[in-house]
């Protein structure tokens, strides 16, 4: 997945609600919790299979959901080719 546009994140008690935008329109809708990914065009995956499809298998389950918790979100793995960066 590469998106290179605006967009919200809403932070919640139990999970992260991601919204990307593109000229208004709403491209990427996406609720993450530190055990299941949800995605407006698939159901749920739990996040082992999320990370296998869509990062690498080898980071933890909760990966997704722990970098979005951070002040300053910014991920580099060179080695996968994978750029996680909000500003």
């Amino acid at each position: 997945m590469k998106f290179y546009d605006k967009g919200f994140i809403f932070y919640y008690d139990d999970y992260i609600n991601l919204q990307l935008l593109n000229i208004g329109n709403v491209v990427l809708d996406m609720s993450i919790y530190p055990d299941k990914i949800c995605k407006s065009s698939f159901e749920c995956l739990d996040a082992n299979s999320f990370n296998d499809r869509f990062l690498h298998k080898s980071y933890k389950k909760s990966f997704l959901y722990d970098l979005f918790q951070q002040n300053t979100i910014y991920f580099k793995d060179k080695k996968n080719k994978i750029l996680i960066k909000v500003k």
